[in-house]
């Protein structure tokens, strides 16, 4: 399967687990108000704003996605994939807002002792509390399975989204809870300690994104599965040199090997050419792979057999000529 036809695989996945993440997100945002409107509870009332924002989020991916499936162009050779972790940089940002609001708003209720807005005497609001919890739950596992399989850090950052609706749906439980038994007070102090699993999350996320935005190396199992693969290659005396690295979620191979310096170009060529086209079909992500070859000179007394070094009196190396 070519490159492009998996793009469009991976990018089909990330429109459609967003589009029914948008859906999920309306019919619950609409229920929820309802909830707390009927029940009288503010605690709810801001948590149905809450989901709604998260229609928002979920449209920075489909965008991200979209814009980072691009084909390259003439101005973008090297083609689109970073505009992904632009949309996980403002996913990131807005889930750390999130969370910082929520834990500001929880010590504030706790300093002023304003318990009485949150008050909330109907038992619908807690059955939607309820409710809310294992849905958005629930669309955090799907949504990080989906963003795990095609390997998009912008929909992870939307997973995350739906885990901290979740975690905010918790609060307002507790709240909610605490209200009817008379102890106000935990729903505040649940923010408070939730917004930091949010924040943390955020930091997370925003850290993963720089650093597939500065070029940062592949890992260290990718790097000696390259090596592996280049040194099992027939005519491949020596891998002289791996660079890697992240250019969004994709990776790019720099590969130095040295060759026996009396092949012809054509030998060497399909040499390096066998290489490059395992390195791509075999490792996960690897957009693009560039082997340069070096010709091995043998010292005195060396000869090169079957691509190996003999040298039955010293036990020397050859030398590789420069690049």
């Amino acid at each position: 399967m070519g490159k492009q036809a998996v793009r469009t695989i991976e990018e089909s996945i990330a429109v459609r687990v967003s589009v029914n993440s948008i859906i999920v997100n309306v019919v619950l945002s609409v229920a929820k108000f309802a909830a707390g409107i009927i029940s009288g509870s503010g605690a709810m009332i801001s948590d149905a704003v809450h989901s709604a924002s998260d229609v928002f989020s979920t449209v920075v991916v489909v965008i991200g996605v979209k814009m980072a499936g691009k084909q390259s162009d003439v101005r973008h050779q090297y083609g689109h994939e970073r505009l992904e972790c632009v949309a996980s940089l403002i996913l990131a940002i807005a889930l750390a807002a999130t969370g910082v609001g929520i834990g500001y708003s929880g010590i504030i209720k706790i300093i002023d002792a304003d318990y009485q807005a949150l008050e909330a005497p109907g038992l619908l609001a807690l059955f939607a509390a309820v409710m809310s919890i294992i849905v958005k739950e629930a669309m955090y596992w799907y949504t990080k399975a989906a963003a795990t399989q095609i390997n998009s850090g912008a929909l992870m950052a939307d997973a995350w989204h739906h885990r901290s609706d979740a975690m905010s749906s918790v609060g307002s439980f507790i709240g909610i809870l605490g209200a009817r038994l008379g102890y106000p007070v935990l729903d505040p102090a649940a923010g408070a300690v939730i917004c930091l699993f949010i924040v943390k999350a955020a930091v997370s996320i925003f850290c993963d994104a720089i650093c597939k935005m500065t070029d940062v190396a592949c890992d260290e199992r990718t790097v000696r599965q390259i090596y592996r693969i280049a040194i099992e290659q027939k005519g491949v005396i020596a891998v002289d040199d791996v660079k890697t690295r992240m250019f969004g979620n994709k990776k790019y191979v720099d590969l130095e090997i040295s060759q026996d310096g009396k092949k012809t170009l054509e030998e060497a060529h399909g040499i390096a050419e066998a290489v490059h086209d395992r390195i791509e079909s075999e490792i996960e992500g690897v957009k693009h792979c560039m082997v340069h070859v070096n010709p091995y000179i043998c010292r005195e007394g060396q000869k090169i057999e079957n691509d190996g070094i003999q040298d039955g009196t010293t036990g020397a190396s050859g030398d590789r000529a420069g690049s």
